[in-house]
């Protein structure tokens, strides 16, 4: 399990990191956005490529899984961070920041 708190804790640690509101959810950027969090549902959603995306959700589909709609196919994927393993939240996190400052990086 992974606190809210640690949740935001987490996604503030990589460099250039801020937190915005994005709708009702509260997004975490890199210049593009890597992650989302849905506290009231304990879910964030973590922008992976459809590679990555594929790998994560090999290991439990009630803990990671796409998002159910045009953004899952393009690699949105939710993870329930009331069964998702830190270590496993920090890695795809890690892959999903680093594909936000990559498109961030490309658009200069």
């Amino acid at each position: 399990m992974v606190s809210i708190d640690v949740f935001r804790k987490l996604a503030l640690s990589f460099e250039g990191a801020a937190e915005q509101p994005h709708f009702e959810r509260t997004s975490f950027r890199a210049g593009k956005i890597f992650a989302t969090l849905d506290e009231k549902n304990s879910l964030a959603c973590l922008v992976l490529s459809p590679v990555d995306q594929s790998v994560f959700c090999a290991f439990d589909k009630s803990v990671i899984y796409p998002v159910p709609n045009k953004w899952g196919k393009q690699g949105a994927t939710y993870f329930n961070l009331k069964k998702v393993r830190k270590d496993m939240l920090k890695d795809a996190m890690t892959q999903a920041y680093e594909r936000a400052v990559i498109k961030r990086n490309s658009k200069k």
